[in-house]
């Protein structure tokens, strides 16, 4: 699949219109405001947490009496790895679900023309079959280390459907599969996969180390999508869709973590052993979606192929170690 910078839309929906992005500097915000600029949308309003706690009620009215907005791109999130949600499950509940919450209540109050929800593959139950279909969303429980953080993205799409009966509230919801790319969130403690295995690789190459040290057994399978394929969806469901009825972002490809890390490890110049330690947990077992129905509704298709993304994101992180973590305290949640 070919890659390259964001492509212009035909469409001219969101030309003239006042549209607020929560988490806009953060990892999927920038490439959403690339995509917004590449339609002549120059100037969005971005909130930042110091001014905004989007997780406070007062705090959203006060955006939206501020930012007027006719659409909402509901980008942030307060998210981690496995470990993070092993740690935080409750913060990574109540953030999630409180931010929801207010920022769609006030889109009602306020006549909102529309409100794009990021949702997460987290949301499908542990095991679905693959590929992941939108209408299986519904037939079980998430793998249990991230279910509060996935529930709590789902209730919002709940909401959502909820308020177009009641209120008339357009909105879109789409579910993207891993993210990863330039900008990413490359902490230690918080980081998913990718970054993290990247970080590891690049330090242990530093350092000279014979072998490093992966979590789980190798075996579980994800799928992953690069952050400007993703900002591409997120902005053509705001152009194209009036209804939450969820759209899965992906590439329709998995690949192993095993897999993966020795990919990683090839690109970063590590050429030392691979351990697993299989007392750490895996996740869920396999993650793959059909991506038929963003085709279908978005006309949209994910263009970067995995070894190209990667390639871009290593490099990425090689010119910005000062930007060791891509999560900014400052933005109003960060996806």
């Amino acid at each position: 699949m070919p890659s390259g910078p964001p492509r212009p839309s035909t469409s001219s929906s969101l030309a003239g219109a006042r549209i607020v992005v929560t988490g806009g500097s953060g990892f999927l915000g920038r490439a959403v405001l690339a995509q917004l600029a590449a339609r002549g949308v120059t100037d969005p309003f971005v909130p930042r947490r110091r001014e905004y706690d989007l997780t406070e009620r007062e705090a959203v009215e006060r955006l939206y009496r501020d930012a007027r907005p006719d659409v909402v791109l509901h980008l942030a999130a307060e998210v981690g790895g496995i470990g993070a949600n092993a740690r935080s499950p409750g913060r990574y509940f109540y953030a999630n679900m409180a931010m929801a919450l207010h920022l769609i209540e006030e889109a009602r109050r306020h006549g909102l023309r529309k409100f794009v929800q990021v949702g997460t593959i987290c949301s499908y139950p542990k095991h679905t079959p693959v590929p992941f279909r939108e209408e299986d969303l519904w037939n079980g429980y998430p793998e249990e280390t991230n279910a509060p953080y996935g529930i709590a993205k789902k209730a919002a799409l709940v909401m959502l459907d909820a308020y177009r009966r009641q209120y008339g509230l357009a909105s879109a919801c789409v579910l993207p599969v891993n993210l990863y790319g330039p900008w990413d969130n490359f902490d230690r403690e918080t980081s998913h996969v990718i970054p993290a295995l990247i970080r590891k690789c690049l330090e242990a190459v530093e350092a000279g180390a014979p072998s490093i040290t992966c979590w789980g057994t190798g075996r579980a399978s994800r799928e992953f999508l690069f952050v400007d394929d993703a900002a591409e969806g997120v902005v053509a469901a705001a152009e194209r869709v009036d209804d939450p009825d969820p759209i899965n972002l992906g590439t329709s490809s998995e690949i192993t973590i095993r897999d993966l890390t020795e990919r990683i490890a090839r690109l970063c110049g590590f050429e030392g052993s691979i351990a697993w330690d299989a007392t750490r947990p895996d996740g869920q077992p396999r993650r793959a979606v059909d991506a038929s129905r963003a085709r279908e509704r978005l006309g949209w298709i994910a263009r970067t192929d995995l070894d190209e993304g990667l390639r871009r994101t290593v490099e990425w992180y090689r010119c910005n170690r000062e930007h060791r973590s891509g999560y900014d305290p400052s933005v109003a949640g960060s996806h």
